[in-house]
């Protein structure tokens, strides 16, 4: 399956963020905990390079804890700073700062050398669609300043935000790969709600997270379909016919996966995370 999604605002934000990049003294690299490899964007360091980095695992509320916080070490062993957070309920969010000011305390300390007073620090925030910037900035300023949305590619445009005496923010559209090969990532993507339902079938992905929690969290799946242990051990198509005629949709699969869909991304199946850094983690290790 390859995937072909790369619309117009995105490939301008990609040079976008090229051209603005040397305003900036740090990137917030905004990912979601549920996916934290996935739902990052592979261009990203040939555009940033060596401009330093703090990785933003967001969503960490719907995320599995054990499972971000290998993720927040595995971040920290390629050299970027990270940090757990939950832009929604406004989590970790007051801890940027100070862990942006971590990264680049070199940069302070030959400012202060030099002589130059002190600025706000200006960071640039990026990632792909749907991982939480607008909810992010809108947290930080404690009001509205950015729309926000459920569906990928609410934010357009860019703008600069002053948080306090402390931070400059640089908001950036959302970038998306032009293609996805690895029929897995882009499955993980559409289950998490990153790129539009329209590209997937319902069923493909329904299928997909029925066999993901079957294998990683089978408790959870039993508990909030009510399956019998003969039921749960059924094959994931009869599972999703089973949950389905349980949901009393009969035989309409489209609105079973549909459900299923919704109650995953919505967290009713608990906390979870797709990439499992023990499978991902040491293969995606810098060179």
């Amino acid at each position: 399956m390859t995937i072909q999604w790369f619309p117009g605002h995105m490939a301008k934000a990609k040079n976008q963020v090229s051209e603005q990049l040397k305003y900036v003294d740090i990137v917030f690299e905004l990912v979601d905990g549920r996916l934290p490899l996935s739902s990052r964007n592979p261009m990203l360091d040939q555009i940033l390079q060596q401009k330093p980095r703090l990785v933003l695992i967001n969503k960490a509320d719907l995320s599995d804890s054990i499972q971000t916080k290998k993720w927040e070490e595995y971040f920290k062993k390629q050299g970027f700073s990270a940090l757990a957070i939950n832009a929604q309920e406004n989590k970790g969010v007051n801890k940027i700062v100070a862990s942006a000011k971590e990264a680049l305390q070199e940069k302070i300390a030959r400012d202060k050398r030099r002589g130059i007073r002190p600025r706000p620090i200006r960071a640039m925030v990026i990632g792909i669609p749907n991982v939480g910037k607008s909810t992010l900035l809108n947290r930080l300023a404690g009001k509205k300043v950015a729309q926000t949305g459920n569906k990928p590619g609410v934010t357009k445009g860019q703008q600069w935000i002053r948080f306090g005496r402390d931070l400059e923010l640089l908001d950036t559209p959302g970038i998306l790969w032009p293609k996805f090969e690895d029929q897995e990532i882009g499955l993980k993507l559409a289950l998490s709600g990153a790129i539009k339902d329209q590209l997937l079938a319902l069923d493909d992905i329904a299928l997909f997270g029925i066999d993901f929690f079957a294998h990683y969290y089978p408790e959870a799946l039993q508990n909030r379909y009510h399956l019998t242990e003969e039921e749960a051990s059924l094959s994931t198509a009869d599972l999703l016919m089973k949950i389905t005629e349980k949901q009393g949709f009969r035989e309409d699969y489209q609105r079973g996966s549909e459900r299923i869909i919704n109650d995953i991304r919505q967290g009713k199946l608990g906390r979870f995370t797709l990439d499992r850094y023990e499978e991902m983690g040491e293969t995606h290790d810098k060179t």
